[in-house]
């Protein structure tokens, strides 16, 4: 007959420590993003700052935060300095054609590989996402060349036109989110009599709008702030855009950081209201980035 013992074994006294680990490891946690967040914004106050001071004030040592007296006068200054409202009007224009013509296409393109099934569609996906390896720079001079043969040189179409031929990582990110759409509701939209085009149109653009808005919010934040490409397709002031702007008003105006900041902080307005206002598709796009679906 065998025997079970079972042997004591002495608990430990629970510490003090153990009872506020908890909420001292969300203290930590709280305290990193405090900081992060204060890393983050202090450019952002420093350039609110600078735009309200005089130019004496903008050139001392040590430099103060607060600007006395404030100088509200510094942002008309500045916007009248140089045609801010034709640079705001450009960029609005290559902005929004840039953003439509971006979106239609890549989720055309996406559509066409998510959902039909053609002799070489892996391949020809992988040459697709293969141009994300090619380096920007060595596209500059092919691309100059053909828009000069076009005539296209100082117009806006350069950096519109290519956005209505899609994106790779836009394709990719589109085409992950469609995989995750079940092709069941294909299948009973085609008893119902629906072609492929209404089924794309009435059926996966509603249910992917979470990854479209991340498209549109990722296009947008990159034209707006694109300095490299209007400065090598615009050579004239009434075409320049705010990036090119800032930097023709920064050369005519050395030393005025004041009104240099005061001009940087109105560009800064837009692309701010819009991430407030669009943040949970940019959030949601950053997530889409590390999944999707895996079907092939």
């Amino acid at each position: 007959m065998a025997i079970n013992v079972a042997i004591a074994t002495p608990k430990r006294k629970p510490q003090l420590f153990d009872k506020y680990l908890p909420h001292l490891s969300i203290a930590a946690i709280y305290a990193i993003l405090l900081l992060g967040a204060v890393l983050v914004f202090f450019p952002f106050a420093w350039t609110i700052s600078t735009s309200l001071k005089t130019e004496q004030q903008t050139l001392e040592y040590p430099p103060t935060w607060l600007p006395d007296p404030v100088q509200w006068e510094n942002y008309p200054d500045a916007l009248t300095a140089r045609p801010f409202g034709r640079y705001y009007v450009n960029t609005t224009i290559i902005t929004v054609l840039s953003v439509v013509g971006q979106v239609v296409s890549s989720a055309v393109v996406a559509y066409g590989f998510a959902r039909f099934r053609f002799p070489g569609r892996g391949v020809l996906f992988l040459i697709v996402l293969s141009t994300l390896m090619i380096p920007f720079h060595i596209l500059i001079i092919p691309r100059f060349i053909l828009f000069k043969y076009l005539g296209w040189l100082d117009t806006f179409l350069p950096l519109i036109v290519p956005n209505f031929f899609g994106g790779a990582f836009s394709i990719f990110l589109l085409r992950q989110y469609f995989l995750t759409i079940p092709l069941d509701l294909d299948e009973a939209a085609k008893m119902d009599g629906a072609s492929s085009f209404q089924i794309f149109l009435r059926i996966i653009l509603p249910l992917a709008r979470p990854a479209l808005g991340a498209v549109a919010v990722f296009e947008f934040m990159s034209t707006w702030n694109d300095f490299f490409g209007p400065l090598i397709y615009l050579s004239s002031d009434r075409n320049y855009t705010i990036s090119i702007g800032l930097a023709a008003f920064r050369n005519d105006y050395f030393t005025a950081w004041h009104l240099y900041m005061a001009a940087a902080a109105v560009a800064l307005l837009v692309p701010l209201v819009v991430f407030f206002l669009a943040q949970k598709y940019f959030i949601s796009g950053v997530a889409l980035t590390g999944s999707g679906g895996s079907k092939g």
